[in-house]
């Protein structure tokens, strides 16, 4: 537990963390104290100066925020007139040679120069010469464009290439007003984090070639969910928007700050997974060849279930908690077997010693908590002895090719629930198109045994199920979310306190090794 302290910001006593610098320890009360330079993850450069406050106990006059450490009975002033006016004359210099461009910026609604303009500005310039004209719209690669005349010269995107991805791309070069981040020669941006440079940029500067231009930030819908590219479960922002007569779309994925899991930052592919949400979905349910209602395949799928008699379900490793304990209770009633296997998700020597890790499947340590068989032998041998098997949106194209996996299946009637077409298409009996992550609810746990809910937000035109309700459908006694969630909190010991997945932690729970209950 930190150790905590008073001070006092315009006279009013606060209580902050003891050793953090000022930005941080009033930011934790609400208290914003502006800045460009200071990033939490990159410490301070005290280069922007718009962070000076002053601080009654004999210091000079003026002290960066960024640099000063809080301290017991400390009385910082924040809006005293002399430091309004030193963010202001900031201010002034920032927009003497910046091009006043925000109708086609494409940061404008998140650009922190103009949330300070109108705070601190909103004055004419008093310059009467020419701007300093500088070079716009470069590719720095990796897939970042770069405006030299938005730079308000921060450094973050420098520091972040030096400090957390340690390849260096960008400098600062020249000097004076003829300063400007540049990529040295021959070397772009090559690293699998370097979109995070746009993350972290205050301004315009620099920005996304895969988003800019495609949607004004001001019309998007956020959703807090989690990275399912990856056993990591990094922490991120959905932002989404459903237009006028077309369909609820995602334009990209942002990194959601949680200091056990990834701290501010996620990696390039999993940013671009968005897109695989977006196209070449599946979203019809079929008999056969026929296209049918929703209601027509489940009941006859269920009536078929019901005759058979020897039964295998495979289920993801990227379902939710819920959902692997709702197809676990449908194959108990039907006493059916169940798998997770899913070796295919593993890209041995793709992972690095930072976010990203050799395992693509978001929730394996769920498997394994509730204690489903992921092994490839048991797998196999129940396939081959199966006269009905029920896929749960595993993608199996990334275990076998056509001509391996036939052989297994023989006569077997398939049921293949999925999210996007795959190798199971041809030989199905049925198919039922179902929801993705980004469109339901639900608790994963991530490769630091870590719980964490996130929220799907995206709202498609048509309505599909999720896993928990076909489940529930084809005859299993779990129908919901909030029934599945019970029998998972019967298996998982450190989470039978938690009543419902929403009073999970915001920053996720922790849980230590033999959670499963005997």
């Amino acid at each position: 537990m930190a150790e905590m302290i008073k001070l006092f910001v315009n006279g009013e006593e606060v209580e902050v963390e003891k050793g953090k610098n000022l930005i941080d320890a009033v930011a934790a009360v609400g208290i914003e104290i502006p800045h460009f330079c200071y990033h939490p993850a990159l410490g301070a450069d005290g280069n922007c100066r718009m962070c000076l406050v002053g601080i009654e106990d004999g210091r000079p006059p003026l002290v960066p925020a960024c640099k000063t450490p809080a301290a017991e009975g400390m009385k910082v002033l924040l809006d005293a007139d002399h430091i309004k006016k030193i963010q202001h004359d900031v201010m002034e210099l920032e927009f003497i040679n910046h091009p006043t461009d925000c109708p086609i910026c494409d940061q404008a609604g998140e650009c922190k120069l103009q949330d300070y303009y109108m705070e601190y500005e909103q004055t004419e310039s008093r310059m009467r010469v020419p701007q300093m004209l500088k070079r716009k719209a470069l590719d720095f690669g990796g897939g970042v464009i770069h405006d030299q005349e938005r730079c308000v010269l921060c450094t973050r995107c420098v520091r972040f290439l030096r400090k957390i991805t340690k390849t260096g791309e960008l400098g600062a070069v020249n000097r004076g007003d003829s300063t400007c981040i540049e990529i040295f020669p021959g070397r772009p941006i090559n690293n699998r984090y370097g979109l995070n440079v746009v993350d972290i940029c205050p301004v315009g500067a620099m920005t996304s070639k895969d988003f800019r231009f495609h949607q004004r930030v001001w019309f998007l819908k956020r959703a807090e969910s989690i990275c399912h590219g990856c056993a990591r479960g990094c922490n991120i922002m959905v932002d989404h928007n459903k237009e006028k007569y077309k369909d609820d779309i995602i334009y990209r994925l942002r990194p959601r700050h949680n200091e056990q899991v990834n701290g501010y930052f996620m990696c390039d592919e999993g940013r671009m997974t968005y897109k695989s949400e977006n196209k070449n979905r599946l979203t019809t349910f079929t008999i056969g060849t026929t296209e049918k209602t929703l209601d027509k395949v489940l009941a006859e799928a269920k009536q078929r279930l019901a005759s058979s008699t020897k039964k295998l379900f495979l289920i993801s490793p990227d379902a939710s908690l819920e959902q692997m304990a709702a197809v676990q209770a449908l194959a108990k009633k039907h006493n059916a077997a169940v798998s997770g296997f899913s070796l295919g998700y593993i890209k041995k020597g793709d992972g690095d010693d930072y976010l990203v890790r050799d395992d693509k499947a978001a929730n394996r340590k769920g498997l394994e908590l509730l204690g489903i068989d992921c092994t490839k032998k048991r797998f196999e041998a129940a396939l081959k002895e199966a006269d009905l098997f029920i896929n749960f949106a595993s993608d199996l194209a990334l275990s076998y090719d056509e001509k391996k996996l036939e052989p297994l299946l023989r006569s077997t009637c398939i049921i293949n629930c999925a999210t996007h077409p795959g190798i199971l298409d041809n030989r199905a009996d049925f198919t039922i198109a179902i929801k993705s992550w980004s469109e339901y609810h639900g608790v994963i746990v991530n490769c630091d045994s870590i719980a964490q809910k996130f929220v799907g937000g995206v709202i498609k035109n048509i309505t599909l199920p999720d896993i928990t309700e076909v489940a529930g459908r084809l005859g299993g006694p779990v129908e919901d979310r909030k029934t599945a969630w019970a029998l998972v909190r019967q298996q998982i010991t450190a989470l039978q306190e938690v009543q419902q997945p929403e009073e999970l932690p915001a920053a996720g729970l922790k849980l230590t090794k033999n959670e499963a209950a005997k």
